[in-house]
């Protein structure tokens, strides 16, 4: 499929499958339309850690130049828990952590996009812990890969519901490798953590200018939400079919603050690996397409 044209400055896409090996996710990016993809350098819900071939590396950086894309971000395994109190689990999850930021430094991957950790016992305490072991993370893997540390929807003990612990999570990793973390904000997450992006939408995002601010935010996952506002609960639903509905969305994609962001949609698939993505990206578009540019 020969690439679309599109505007110079979006990258929109979506998380795409790596089955078959990483070097097949550029090619599913652009069966879909995409100009930015998140993908998995490896099976997210198994520890066993990939080799990655000379060849593979190849293939998959001669099929990203050759694609239309613009940005790629990898996502750490879901089975990574950097705030545990648990010796054995925290360094099973140090390992994969760094074995993560080393496939995406080979592939030429920019940024993980990285949960924090479950803290177990006690918030402050996993939350020093989760910041020493990003620090220790990156000073074992130097270069062009940093983190963005995704905010999450406050279920249970994980860390990263508020801009407020975000900030401490950031400020308590090293400052000699603090420069090469970021954010990434999910919607979904927003909503079911307490900011109301539907009635509040700007207040949301002063909030974030204030807390946070803007340099430090490199990603956005865009997932409407199956339930209600402030639920606490991280459940993904097409966009503008869950509870956000279309106007977050469409502000979004007007908002000149994003207008170079890249952008992620994790909403469901559906039967197969494109139909809804494609849908998605087109409904998205066409909010963009309402103003003029």
């Amino acid at each position: 499929m020969a690439p679309v044209k599109r505007d110079s400055w979006e990258r929109l896409g979506a998380h795409v499958s790596s089955q078959g090996g990483v070097q097949n996710a550029p090619g599913r990016g652009l069966a879909i339309g995409a100009t930015a993809i998140q993908l998995f350098t490896k099976t997210p819900n198994q520890w066993k850690e990939p080799a990655l071939g000379e060849d593979t590396v190849r293939e998959f950086r001669a099929n990203l130049e050759s694609s239309a894309l613009r940005m790629v971000v990898s996502h750490d395994s879901y089975l990574i828990n950097l705030a545990s109190p648990d010796p054995t689990l925290s360094a099973r999850s140090t390992t994969a952590f760094i074995t993560e930021l080393t496939r995406s430094r080979t592939l030429g991957i920019p940024w993980v996009v990285s949960h924090p950790g479950n803290y177990i016992d006690d918030r402050e305490a996993g939350l020093f812990r989760n910041a020493e072991r990003y620090t220790h993370c990156l000073r074992e893997v130097p270069g062009a890969v940093g983190v963005l540390i995704e905010n999450t929807a406050g279920s249970g003990t994980a860390l990263g519901q508020s801009f407020a612990e975000l900030v401490l999570l950031r400020e308590s990793i090293a400052e000699d490798v603090r420069h090469r973390v970021g954010f990434c904000l999910d919607t979904c997450h927003l909503y079911s953590a307490g900011y109301d992006l539907v009635t509040r939408y700007d207040a949301v995002w002063k909030e974030w200018e204030r807390v946070v601010g803007w340099q430090h935010l490199g990603c956005l996952h865009l997932n409407d939400s199956k339930t209600p506002f402030d639920s606490r609960r991280d459940r993904h639903a097409l966009i503008a079919e869950g509870t956000l509905g279309p106007e977050p969305f469409r502000r979004i994609m007007r908002d000149p603050r994003f207008r170079n962001l890249p952008k992620i949609l994790e909403t469901p698939k559906g039967d197969d690996q494109v139909t809804n993505d494609r849908r998605m990206l087109r409904r998205l578009r066409a909010y963009a397409r309402t103003v003029g540019r």
